[in-house]
């Protein structure tokens, strides 16, 4: 039987013909090292192999993956290299799904159930049309919320010029009827024409004034926000829904990213302490934290700036009471910074410029996405997989826990490039169900011992994270138990 020819073995053989074997070799190593970037960039389908073999990654002895504190609940591959981005788990026990942006072609939506939690299925897939024509990554964060008795997903798209939808942020769909899948359906979709390429990030904040409010960056020095009661009630997405913009504030920073800033992630939560609306973000020149209570009137409370090693902030999550944060940005090598923004609330000063500690799973390597449920930082760890540390003491960060996802080559996509692993996580509060999505081997489910639900009270930290409480609003919530007291 004629061995397998692939386009790459057929032009190195066409190479090593006319030109000489060194010239197939230069060949080799280029696609190596560009391969799976250049697919990510033009959105074309990059699996199911990496573009780089060879770097071992993490050489865990077999059945030892993880550490004794971490149980695998369930696991879901879903389409290979590179096709996996965010995830999100709905909050209420009796609503037991999560939901998986697939990147790429055939970008889209993967529904999960979770009702038998040790058997987790895909229970609808929905998908793009006309996949094959669009550029760019596709669908990478999806969010939802509740409004008036019913249940929304909004899943953000990033797509380029030379295809359709390069003017789409996001699809907003209506998820009430799960488990039931016939009654998904979408409810319209937020476009930005003035403003191409789509929201690669978004976040849903329950406003103290009532509001279910979208968050989402954009190709331009702002961040859009966008009344969801308005939008899924008929208002249009670049009119009367969208309700305010929040700038990064101009600094030195700017002139080495093309004259303007942009915004990467950000975090919006209720401060118990001061009453406010605060939005946490990570943009051009470090991260910054808006007082966003009056949409009209917004004020700048803090700035991280001129830190060592951080001119473009990612990643940026408080502690419950806003005292600390955890601070990523993306390059090889980069640890979680943690600040202390204490002497900003004090008055003593008006910027930080140095982290009090830094925490990483591996130097090699680089930490993603995380969430924070005080004192444990849950991080998607890219090629380290899910990781836990404990920062109980802030200036002594301690791994506590941690489970490899990703076990593929080091330098998949490229070298310096450690993107690829687990790229989100997401808890559930009330049980404690830990969710991560991973970009090549899919989704998984886990259990840490000792962590069965959290709520900030119990720690003596008002009751905030990145969970909704979508019926009462933050001021509640900030001060409710698990079981509805509101005693400290």
């Amino acid at each position: 039987m004629p061995p397998v020819q692939t386009p790459l073995l057929a032009a190195l053989n066409s190479m090593n013909s006319s030109a000489g074997p060194h010239a197939a070799l230069a060949l080799l190593a280029t696609l190596a090292l560009s391969g799976a970037s250049l697919a990510a960039q033009t959105g074309q389908d990059p699996g199911p192999w990496p573009g780089r073999f060879g770097a071992p990654g993490d050489e865990l002895p077999p059945g030892e993956r993880g550490s004794p504190n971490i149980e695998v609940v369930s696991h879901l591959p879903l389409g290979g290299y590179l096709h996996v981005a965010d995830v999100e788990i709905e909050q209420d026990l009796d609503r037991p799904f999560a939901y998986v942006s697939k990147r790429f072609t055939p970008t889209g939506i993967d529904i999960i159930s979770l009702e038998d939690e040790a058997n987790a299925r895909v229970i609808h897939r929905w998908r793009m049309e006309n996949a094959d024509l669009h550029v760019g990554s596709g669908a990478l964060d999806g969010r939802y919320f509740k409004h008036d008795g019913r249940y929304y997903l909004v899943q953000s798209f990033q797509f380029g010029q030379g295809g359709p939808n390069s003017d789409l942020g996001a699809i907003v769909f209506d998820v009430t009827s799960l488990p039931d899948t016939s009654g998904f359906r979408e409810v319209g979709r937020i476009q930005s024409p003035e403003i191409e390429g789509g929201f690669h990030n978004i976040y849903m904040y329950k406003h103290s004034d009532g509001r279910p409010l979208l968050f989402t960056t954009t190709g331009s020095p702002n961040a859009n926000v966008y009344d969801m009661a308005a939008f899924v009630g008929g208002a249009d997405s670049h009119g009367e829904a969208l309700v305010a913009q929040v700038p990064v504030p101009e600094n030195r920073f700017w002139a080495v990213r093309g004259g303007q800033g942009s915004w990467h992630d950000f975090y919006v939560g209720y401060d118990a302490g001061t009453g406010e609306d605060r939005f946490w973000g990570g943009g051009t020149g470090g991260y910054f934290v808006w007082d966003v209570s009056d949409l009209e009137n917004m004020e700048l409370r803090a700035s991280i700036v001129g830190v060592s090693g951080v001119n473009w902030g990612h990643t940026f999550t408080p502690s419950p009471d806003g005292r600390f944060a955890v601070g990523e940005t993306e390059y090889q090598y980069a640890p979680l910074r943690i600040f202390d923004l204490g002497p900003i609330w004090a008055g003593e000063q008006t910027t930080i410029q140095r982290p009090i500690s830094a925490w990483t799973a591996n130097w090699r390597n680089l930490s993603h996405n995380h969430e924070m449920r005080w004192p444990y930082v849950f991080v998607s760890g890219y090629e380290d997989g899910f990781q836990v540390f404990n920062m109980m003491d802030p200036y002594r960060p301690v791994t506590w826990a941690y489970y490899d996802t990703y076990g593929g080559p080091h330098e998949s996509r490229g070298q310096n490039n450690v993107n690829t692993g687990a790229w989100g996580v997401d808890i559930r509060n009330a049980d404690g169900l830990i969710v991560v999505s991973d970009m090549v081997t899919g989704f998984w489910a886990f259990r840490m011992k000792g962590f069965d639900g959290w709520n900030g009270m119990d720690w003596g930290m008002p009751n905030i994270s990145s969970v909704q409480d979508w019926d009462r609003g933050p001021v509640v919530q900030a001060g409710t138990r698990a079981d509805g007291s509101t005693m400290r």
